[in-house]
This record gives structure tokens, sequence and C-alpha cells, in this order.
């Protein structure tokens, strides 16, 4: 077994907790910007003052309604600074957040909210409340339904609590105690409750942003934007990480309309998933053909990638720099314009990114530094640094943390950030942890002499064809799902005598190639130049793999892929068991001779 791992540098006192660090700088530097809030058109400075004394209010709300230590309480709604502003008062109280994604069924609630033992649940809009009391027969612990634009109310409630009282509740909660517990969106059955504690949030922020990220997080004028669903692991380490390194950070609710957002708030850094970084390049791609520059723009992504794979040489030669400088002019400044203009690198997670994507944004201007990691592992295991980055990996093992790849190539991690276990279900638990503290992943992966991490696939996705090859099927959709029309794309070939896929078309790319081609009343699987556009798509992907490992055939979808459709998890993750059920027909239809 191969094993990786760098020293750590972080120790978390036992009696630590989320919370105590607003305290500590609320009395040390009151008015230093902890957040910026929207208001109407304007971001505004919030300072960790008020942020300090609105926590206080709302805890003291929470107390005087009954809520306990320990006791549970969820939070469903989109990504905003009333989210954060409850995550820090439950934890305040000494209770338990618990997550629920917003676009959550009434199901989904009943068992989150049940399984969880939760008290109470903070809601933001009327659907979402909605949705909660449409299972309330069946959830007898649930007592009472808050809602964000009505916190004033409960913070009256708390006006007679005493400081000290507060102050009790604040300070029983230590660092191996349960701070939340995010269920797993879950690609099959019923989401798993993964139980962090405070140690593991604070070990996780506190060594990504004062150790492998400190360049990131130490810059003159840092700021950050969250657009990610704060019901995901990921988004709340970034949560966490800006309250621990000072950086201000903001909050917009809509992940599909995110643009104008970056051009108002102009962040220095990102932190995302690759979805939205395809997104950029697609978009800016889809605007250079429809103004005749589309010959321009694929010599200046060949060389902002060429520029970029230089950089791990020996460096561009004259020519590249004369060329990469007019495009610098020509393109990439105006691509870096229409992220804010101030960006100069984001931190991809969730899935693969893939090498020429992060190339290209290199070469751009904007460093993506990629990383990997799972809710069980409190978001990030690994991730390059703007010291260390390889693209392509996933970077090294965060300082304090063990990664192993198994006999099997499954990878394994040791450390503070893995969690506590699954809430309520041992059993579960006992299936990813062994007797030697080893958190088995599920993720296939390579450790190279450096000890840069690469992920090949999911152990669970390994396809079988009917003549006994393996293929992973991640790196065949990662490349198709850059071309600038797909939206999804799903290999199949599980016991067939040759690997096909399902792919679905971006509806707003789909928009504006009817505008530019003047085929008004086109749809995807009936355009024969669409087809033919996505097979250079799939013939270019076959090209980085096997004859074996090829897509022989594929199938246009009529209907994309989405969350709200039920074919993806909140995260983005395929539901390849749900696509595969769903279009049984699409996939026989592929083998049919």
């Amino acid at each position: 077994m191969r094993e990786y791992n760098v020293p750590g540098f972080v120790e978390i006192p036992d009696h630590a907790n989320c919370v105590a660090t607003i305290v500590d700088r609320a009395e040390r530097d009151p008015g230093s910007v902890v957040f910026l809030r929207k208001v109407g058109p304007t971001w505004t400075d919030v300072t960790v003052r008020e942020f300090a004394d609105q926590v206080s209010a709302l805890a003291k709300g929470m107390i005087a309604s009954g809520i306990e230590s320990g006791d549970r309480v969820a939070i469903m709604g989109r990504t905003r600074y009333e989210w954060t502003l409850i995550d820090y008062a439950v934890w305040a109280v000494g209770a338990v957040s618990v997550p629920i994604y917003e676009n959550a069924s009434a199901e989904q609630i009943q068992w989150v909210v049940s399984d969880s033992g939760t008290k109470a649940v903070f809601a933001e809009l009327d659907e979402h409340e909605e949705r909660i009391r449409e299972v309330l027969p069946e959830l007898p612990e649930l007592g009472q339904i808050w809602r964000f634009d009505r916190l004033d109310e409960l913070n009256a409630q708390g006006a007679e609590v005493d400081d000290a009282v507060l102050a009790t509740h604040r300070t029983s909660r230590k660092a191996d105690d349960l701070a939340t517990i995010i269920y797993t969106s879950g690609t099959t059955g019923m989401p798993k409750g993964c139980r962090l504690t405070h140690r593991n949030l604070l070990f996780t922020s506190r060594t990504a942003v004062f150790g492998a990220l400190k360049t990131v997080f130490t810059q003159q004028g840092r700021s950050t934007i969250l657009f990610l669903p704060l019901a995901h692991s990921f988004a709340r380490i970034i949560e966490v990480g800006a309250v621990e390194s000072s950086t201000p950070l903001g909050h917009t609710p809509d992940l599909a309309n995110v643009a104008p957002e970056l051009l108002s708030f102009r962040p220095l850094f990102l932190l995302s998933v690759p979805r939205v970084f395809e997104k950029v390049y697609n978009r800016a791609e889809q605007k250079a053909i429809a103004e005749g520059k589309d010959k321009i723009f694929r010599i200046a992504v060949d060389t902002a990638i060429a520029y970029s794979r230089s950089l791990d040489g020996s460096g561009p030669g004259l020519g590249l720099r004369i060329k990469h400088a007019v495009f610098t002019k020509l393109v990439y400044g105006k691509l870096r314009a229409a992220v804010g203009g101030r960006l100069t690198g984001a931190l991809s997670g969730g899935s693969a990114l893939g090498e020429r994507l992060g190339h290209f944004f290199r070469g751009v201007g904007i460093e993506i530094y990629e990383g990997y990691g799972l809710t069980e592992t409190s978001a990030p295991t690994s991730v390059n640094t703007p010291e260390l980055n390889k693209i392509g990996s996933v970077g090294k093992p965060l300082p304090g943390t063990t990664v192993a790849i198994a006999e099997d190539g499954e990878v394994l991690v040791k450390g503070d950030h893995v969690f506590d276990g699954y809430w309520n279900n041992e059993e579960a638990t006992a299936e990813v942890m062994d007797e030697q503290g080893w958190f088995h992943t599920g993720d296939i992966g390579e450790l190279d002499s450096d000890g840069y991490l690469r992920i090949t696939g999911r152990k669970k996705e390994i396809i079988v064809t009917a003549g006994g090859k393996n293929v992973a099927p991640a790196p065949l959709e990662d490349r198709i799902r850059a071309h600038p029309l797909v939206s999804q794309c799903v290999v199949v070939g599980d016991d067939r005598p040759f690997i096909g896929a399902l792919i679905s078309i971006d509806p707003e790319a789909l928009d504006q190639w009817r505008k530019d081609n003047g085929k008004p009343g086109a749809v995807a699987s009936g355009t024969p130049e669409i087809r033919a556009a996505v097979q250079k798509a799939v013939d270019e992907a076959n090209r980085s793999v096997s004859k074996a490992e090829s897509i022989r055939k594929f199938v246009l979808l009529d209907e994309d892929l989405t969350v709200a459709s039920g074919h993806l998890t909140p995260s983005l993750k395929l539901k390849r068991n749900v696509v595969a059920q769903d279009f049984a027909e699409e996939i026989e239809s592929i083998y049919r001779k």
C-alpha cells in the first residue's frame, strides 16, 4: 500500500469550538469587516462586532424558545447572509445545525428532520415552509418553524436572556462535540447524515487557510463570494475558513446567474465547482462564435494552454510570449473583466476540472487550484497551492493528513478532518472505517512520486464491458461536457459489448446556437448539425483512451439532466442509477443492431 503524508502544524485545543473565534475577534478588533451584505444594488460592510451582536441576539431567542445544548436545528434556504448568521447562532446555543438543501422534496425533508431528531427549522421562503409543513404530521419532535425574514421576532423573545446564560451555552460544546450533521445528497438511496465535529471544521479550515492556501487567504484586499449551497460541506468550510482568516465573505443565492454578482462584488479569488468554470469558458466561446471570431478564439485558447504548459518546463519562448501578450489585450483581459476584473485565482472541488481547462485558465491569468475531498472528510483532503500547483492532479494531502492507495486502487484517508461517523447508522460507518482508522473513500486514484494525488474514477462506477474491459467513465464525461453545447454526459456499457453515452444539451447554449444558425425551431435530438458538433466532442474525448474504452455510439436526449429533474444531486453529481432507470429505452437503443 502506497501512502503519503504532510506534517501537520495545526492543533485544535480540546475546549475550542467554531463560535469562539467570532467572540474573540469582536473583543480584539471589533471594526474589522467579516462579511459583505448586499442591500439593494450595494454591498455593505458587516463588522465582526455587528455580526457577533446579531449572533448573540438570535441565540438568546432560540434559548428562550427552548433550544438546549446538543439539540438539532435545521436550516433550509438558499445561500444568503442569514444562513451563515443562523449557523453561528445555532453553535452559540451549543446546538447542532442540520442543513437541508433548498430544493429538497417533502420526502427528503421528512427523512432528514426525522432521522436527525430536529427540534426546530429555519426556512427562507414560503415554498420552503410549505414543504416542511406538508410533512409536519410525521414529525412529532419538530416544534417550531422560523423564517429568515422574521428573525427580529425571534430576537425579541430572547431580550430577557442574560449574557451569562448565553455564555454557559456557548462554552458547553468542546472540540470533539458535534457541530453539524450534513446529509450526503446521495446518488443512491436515502441520504446518510455525516457527523462533523467542531474539531473537524476548525482543523480543516485552519489547516487550509493558514497552511496550504495561506498565500491566498493573506492577500491584501482579499475577499470572496459564496454561491455554492451551504447545505454542502465545501461551502461550509468556505464559510468557516473566511471567518477564521478574516476574509470578507459575500453571499449570493443564484448559482445559475452568478455572473452579474461577480461584476458587482469583484472578488479577489473564488471557491467553486468545475461546472462554473466550464460555463465561463463555454460562454466566452459562444460569444466569439456569435461575433464571427471563433478562429481567433481557438488560437487564443491554444496559446493560453501552451503558455501554461510551458510554465511547468523551461518557460515560454519569445514567440509564445509575444502571442500571449497580444491575446491578453484581445481576449484574456475581457474574460477576466467578465468575472469582476480582480480575480487572480480560484479553488475548485467537487468533481474533476480537467487538465485542458486548468491550463487554459492559468494561461489567461486566473490560476485554479484543484482539490479533492468528501463530506466525510469535512470537504478537502488534498489541494494544489500557489507554490505547488500540478495541473491535472488534486494536489498533495493537507498538512496533518495522510492519503494512501489500497491494493485495489481505492483512496484511503486519515486525519483530524475525517468525520465522526454516520448519524444513527453504525453499520454504514463500519463499512467505510476500518480497524486501522482508515476512511475508505470509494474513489480510485494514484499517488505520484512527489505525493500528488490523481483521482481516476469511482470504485462503484467502474464500468465492466462484456469483454471484461474496466472503464472509468469520468474522464470521458469531463472532456465531452467541456463542449459548449453539452450540459451532461453519462457513459454507459456495463455488461455490454462496447461503451456508449447519453448526452444532454445545455438549453442556454442551444438558444444561442439557434440564433447563430438561423434555426429558431430546431431541437437538439433532431438537428444533424448539432449531432455533428457533439460527435466532434466525442471524437476528441475518444482520442484520450484506448479503442476498447472509446464511445462507439451516443444518444442525444430531448431533456436536460438537472437537479430539478432528479438526475443530479444538489452538488451536481450524476445519479447514475436514476438516469439508467429513466432512460432505459434510450440505452437499449444504443445496443440495438
